[in-house]
C-alpha cells in the first residue's frame, strides 16, 4: 500500500510538473513587412486577432528576423546563431547544403529534451520534407510535421501534394492547402492541450509569400473594395506544380491575410475553452521584409511602414519585422519594448523558458526577462549576411549597434544611418562619424565566419 500511494504521489507531482510548463505557440509569417498588421499601422486592412497578441501581452519595436530571405532566416531561427556564423546565407534550392546539422541541437529538440510534444505546420524551407534523412523536420526534433514538400512548392497554395510525416498526400486541384495545414495544427494543440500534456506548435505558414492565392470568398470580397485592379493578373512559378495565376493580387493580399488572422482567432479561443490559455506563450513574427512577387504591391500597403527598402535588401524593411507576444500567466497586457532582439535570441529564451542549457554555439540573448518586465540583458550588437549561396562572395552586411545602423553592399562603401533620427535610413552619414564606421567595422570582422 505504501508503495502504491508513493507512486501516485510521483505520478500526481509529474502530472503538475507536466501542466506547470507553458505551452508555446510560435507563429511565423512569410514576407509579412513592418506595417502589415494594423497594431503596427496598417491602415487598409485589419487584422484584430493578431493584434490582440500584442494588446494583451508585449509589442516589440525593434525586433529583427534572422535574414533579408527565408532559408536562412529559419536556419537562424533553428540554430540561434546569427548569420554571419549559421551555416547558410540565402537561399539555395533545395539539396542536402540547406538541411541542419544533425550534430547541432536545435529548437524543437530543446523542447523534446524538456519534455514537451513537438509539432510543425507549414513551410520548412530546410529541404524536402519528404525526403529521409538531414531534410526531414521529423530528424531534428519534430513529433510531426505537416506541410509543403519543398520551399519552391510553398509557392503556391494549390499543390498536387502535402506531406504528412515524410509521406506525401494527394490533393484535389481545389483544395487550398494553407486551410488543411491550419486545421492539422489545431487538432494538434487540441489533443496535447486535452491531455495535459505541454506542447511546441511551430506554424511556419507561407502566408502572405508568393503566389497572392487566397480562398475564394474572401477574395471576391476584396475585389469589391478594390475593383480598379480587377484588370491585373499576378503571376508566379512553383517548380513543376501548378501555380494558378490570380486576377487581381491587390484584393488576393488582405483576403490571405483576414483568413489568417480568423484561424489565429479561433486558436486564441480554442485555447481558452481548453483551459490552457493563461499558461500558453504565442508568439507571432515574420522571416523577413515585405516580398515584390506575384502582383503584391508592398507600396500600396505601406508594407514596410515607413522602413528603407524590403526583402533581399539589409535596409530596415527587409529585416525589421513585427514581433507579438503573449502569455497572460507572465506578461503584463499592452506593454511595448524597444529592446533590440532577433531571432536567434528565440532558442535561448526558451532555454530559459523550459529549464535547459543553452548550447555553447548559440549567439542569442534571452529576452525573458524582458517578458517578465524585468532588467534584460542587451547585445553590444545584431549582425547579418546575406550571401547567395556556399561559395558566392559576400552579397551584403549588416550590423545594429545602439541607435548605429551600419548597410555595406557588396565592394561598395559602407553606409551609416542614426535610427534614432532617421529610421528610414535616408540620410547615409559615415563620412561624419569615421570613428563609429572603424568601430562597426571591427564588430563585422569579429562577427564574420567565412561559409565553409
Amino acid at each position: 500500500m505504501q508503495k502504491f500511494l508513493t507512486l501516485l504521489l510521483m505520478i500526481s507531482g509529474l502530472t503538475l510538473f507536466a501542466q506547470d510548463k507553458p505551452n508555446v505557440i510560435y507563429i511565423l509569417a512569410d514576407d509579412l513587412g513592418y506595417g502589415d498588421l494594423s497594431i503596427y499601422g496598417q491602415k487598409k486592412f485589419s487584422t484584430p486577432n493578431i493584434d490582440k497578441i500584442g494588446h494583451q501581452g508585449l509589442k516589440f519595436d525593434d525586433h529583427y528576423s534572422g535574414n533579408t530571405v527565408c532559408s536562412p532566416s529559419r536556419a537562424v531561427l533553428m540554430t540561434g546563431q546569427h548569420s554571419g556564423r549559421c551555416y547558410i546565407r540565402g537561399n539555395m534550392g533545395e539539396g542536402e547544403y540547406m538541411a541542419l546539422d544533425p550534430a547541432m541541437t536545435v529548437l524543437p529538440e530543446i523542447f523534446k529534451a524538456a519534455g514537451y510534444a513537438t509539432g510543425g505546420f507549414g513551410k520548412w524551407g530546410l529541404g524536402i520534407t519528404s525526403e529521409e534523412g538531414v531534410m526531414n523536420p521529423l530528424n531534428h526534433g519534430f513529433d510531426t510535421f505537416v506541410g509543403w514538400k519543398s520551399q519552391v512548392i510553398a509557392h503556391t497554395y494549390y499543390p498536387s501534394t502535402y506531406v504528412v510525416d515524410g509521406k506525401e498526400i494527394p490533393l484535389k486541384n481545389n483544395e487550398y492547402v494553407h486551410d488543411i495545414i491550419m486545421d492539422k495544427a489545431m487538432d494538434f494543440i487540441k489533443e496535447n492541450a486535452s491531455e495535459k500534456k505541454p506542447f511546441f506548435c511551430y506554424i511556419p505558414t507561407a502566408v502572405p509569400h508568393a503566389a497572392m492565392h487566397a480562398p475564394k470568398e474572401l477574395h471576391d470580397k476584396w475585389r469589391k473594395v478594390f475593383p480598379e485592379f480587377d484588370n491585373t493578373i499576378g503571376k508566379y512559378r512553383a517548380g513543376e506544380e501548378a501555380c494558378p495565376d490570380v486576377q487581381n493580387p491587390i484584393a488576393g493580399f488582405p483576403a490571405m491575410m483576414e483568413n489568417l488572422d480568423n484561424q489565429i482567432g479561433q486558436i486564441m479561443n480554442t485555447l481558452k475553452e481548453l483551459g490552457v490559455d493563461e499558461n500558453t506563450l504565442i508568439m507571432f513574427t515574420s522571416d523577413n521584409g515585405a516580398h515584390k512577387e506575384g502582383g503584391h504591391d508592398p507600396n500600396f500597403w505601406d508594407s514596410t511602414g515607413g522602413l528603407n527598402g524590403h526583402k533581399r535588401v539589409m535596409y530596415e524593411g527587409g529585416i525589421r519585422v513585427p514581433m507579438l507576444a503573449r502569455w497572460p500567466k507572465v506578461i503584463k497586457a499592452g506593454r511595448v519594448t524597444d529592446h533590440q532582439s532577433a531571432f536567434w535570441d528565440i532558442l535561448p529564451t526558451i532555454c530559459e523558458i523550459v529549464d535547459q542549457p543553452v548550447p555553447s554555439v548559440v549567439d542569442g540573448i534571452s529576452f525573458l526577462p524582458e517578458l517578465k518586465g524585468g532588467k534584460q540583458k542587451k547585445h553590444k550588437y545584431l549582425y547579418w549576411e546575406f550571401a547567395k549561396g556556399k561559395d558566392s562572395k559576400l552579397h551584403s552586411t549588416a550590423l545594429r549597434y545602439g541607435k548605429w545602423k551600419a548597410y555595406k553592399l557588396a565592394n561598395k562603401p559602407i553606409q551609416l544611418f542614426n535610427l534614432e533620427k532617421d529610421r528610414g535610413e535616408k540620410n547615409d552619414i559615415a563620412t561624419q562619424f569615421p570613428e563609429v564606421v572603424s568601430e562597426i567595422q571591427a564588430m563585422i570582422k569579429e562577427a564574420h565566419n567565412p561559409l565553409k
